[in-house]
């Protein structure tokens, strides 16, 4: 006699702990992979997205603010997610989940990109994300980005070539074949063509944010070794 299938006591809290999760855990700190669970609980579905400032996460979490401000530049070291600060201390900042960790389809024609200002701002965090760019987004990235606009240019191409590009960037740093950083958003407009051309599955796109992730990592820490160490006086 077949059993009927377990329900769960409260669906509605609940999220799906598949390969997402399992990504994340062989990756994090401890106290980071506890806010992570916490953002997937508390994110909205349709978006990834969750307005919380850090007095609230650490209340949340009974850690102190510099932890949850640690644990939230591990996440977004490792890809995990993307943080839209908040325009003044008294204000909630926005984080959002990647792909590659929200155990959810994302609903598309939710992200704000219908408007040639919001396409401007997401091409804006997705270089800010990456700290292998090196400037600030100029009046000419704007443009170049109001153009890939006009050419109904997908933003999630933007994001793919952002990833393609600071994969090499990162490979080329590591090896010394490279010494500067990306200080312009059109670094990206051939790559930007590149991945309109290749038509990758989803899955690739996943793997390559994870490899960008632990790219960034073993760059920061090659960085860090390369600095001068003072002794105290």
């Amino acid at each position: 006699m077949n059993e009927p299938p377990p329900r769960l006591k409260h669906p509605s809290g609940w999220f799906a702990a598949g390969r997402e999760v399992a990504r994340a855990i062989a990756l994090l700190s401890d106290g980071a992979f506890k806010l992570y669970i916490h953002l997937c609980l508390n994110a909205d579905r349709r978006t990834g997205r969750l307005s919380a400032e850090h007095g609230a996460l650490a209340k949340a979490l009974r850690r102190s603010r510099r932890s949850v401000v640690t644990y939230l530049d591990e996440l977004r070291r490792n890809g995990i997610c993307s943080i839209q600060a908040a325009v003044n201390q008294h204000l909630g900042g926005e984080i959002e989940m990647c792909d590659a960790f929200w155990p959810y389809e994302r609903a598309r024609s939710a992200t704000k990109t219908d408007t040639v200002a919001a396409y401007i701002e997401q091409c804006r965090r997705l270089l800010s994300a990456r700290r292998c760019v090196g400037s600030a987004f100029t009046p000419a990235d704007e443009r170049l980005a109001a153009l890939l606009f006009e050419r109904n240019v997908p933003i999630e191409h933007v994001e793919h070539a952002v990833l393609l590009g600071c994969a090499r960037k990162y490979v080329a740093l590591i090896n010394h074949q490279s010494r500067d950083s990306i200080v312009s958003f059109s670094y990206f407009q051939n790559v930007i063509e590149e991945v309109r051309e290749l038509k990758m599955p989803t899955e690739y796109w996943r793997h390559l944010q994870m490899r960008v992730a632990r790219l960034e990592q073993q760059w920061e820490h090659m960085k860090e070794a390369a600095a001068p160490k003072y002794a105290p006086s």
